[in-house]
């Protein structure tokens, strides 16, 4: 089984395109994707510009799969990271044995700071955290 990260890029054809609109297209971009994902018994999730998929095909055909997911649009690029384990959004997704199991994963950038907002603090100092 192959766990695999896509990053897609959506080339903005026009200034005005709203996140809305975007998700609107790109849904409408994948549902032979999800479908063909799903029919192979695979796991496919989006989060706005992220996508995991984990599906049982060679590598191989996976790249070849991709490359014609290309050409469904010109401006969506989909670029693919295959591993075993991986971090998606805020989890670190690992592939044993064709199970997946999964851990919170931290962004180097993370902060854990938090401050009561009935505290004795400035009102700076609560809006910086």
């Amino acid at each position: 089984m192959v766990n695999i990260i896509i990053k897609y890029v959506v080339v903005l054809w026009a200034p005005l395109l709203t996140l809305t609109i975007a998700n609107c297209y790109i849904f409408f971009f994948e549902r032979d994707i999800v479908k063909q994902i799903n029919n192979s018994g695979g796991l496919y999730v989006r989060y706005i510009d992220d996508i995991f998929i984990t599906i049982n095909w060679p590598t191989q055909h996976l790249f070849k799969q991709i490359d014609r997911w290309n050409k469904f649009d010109l401006n969506i690029k989909l670029k693919a990271e295959v591993s075993h384990s991986k971090n998606f959004l805020d989890l670190y997704i690992e592939n044993i044995n064709g199970e997946l199991f999964t851990k919170v994963h931290h962004k180097l950038s993370y902060e854990p700071y938090y401050l009561p907002f009935n505290s004795v603090h400035p009102m700076h100092m609560k809006k910086n955290i």
